[in-house]
């Protein structure tokens, strides 16, 4: 299983012991250092320093590929180029998983402006510090028309705070 944007690898811990093995991928070290501590006992999991814009050659494809809420960082422009290099390092017939945030008004932090398509929320730190942060809450209907170019049997599951994509690849 190839997982991008790991993170702490909160989702990893959800599915590791059910697959074979796990190579996880983020670009910051820092959320790396913290999921490598954890505790694996017999799940084989590997984690690797990777953007996921440019995933790099790994020595094999993959069985199946999961995301959990990093679908919402992408720019909608730069979504196809991201599917479609995700489907080079996996196998024909790969099962593959997004899950992510749903625009629910009082339960997200509102939209604080719209660009090109795009939409930004503030973010306000414990440091006090605020930034902006690209969050994006696709429809449906474009999460469907994503994967048709890199997969079949393309599924949205719509749950009340929640959606999941999921796709066979091509």
């Amino acid at each position: 299983m190839l997982e991008i944007s790991c993170g702490t690898a909160y989702w990893t811990e959800a599915f590791a012991s059910s697959v074979r093995s796990v190579v996880a991928c983020d670009i910051n070290s820092e959320v790396l250092d913290i999921a490598r501590a954890k505790k694996w006992g017999p799940a084989r999991v590997e984690f690797i320093q990777a953007d996921s814009y440019a995933l790099p050659d790994f020595a094999r494809r993959f069985s199946g590929a999961f995301s959990g809420f990093w679908w919402s960082h992408i720019p909608k422009r730069r979504i196809s180029d991201f599917l479609s290099a995700l489907r080079k390092k996996i196998e024909r017939d790969a099962r593959v998983m997004f899950i992510d945030n749903r625009y629910v008004e009082g339960s997200n932090t509102p939209i604080y402006r719209t660009d090109g398509g795009d939409t930004y929320q503030l973010r306000r730190l414990e440091d006090g510090s605020t930034h902006e942060v690209l969050k994006n809450f696709p429809s449906e209907e474009e999460l469907l028309f994503a994967a048709a170019d890199v997969g079949v049997e393309a599924e949205v599951t719509i749950l009340d705070y929640f959606w999941i994509l999921t796709y066979k690849s091509k």
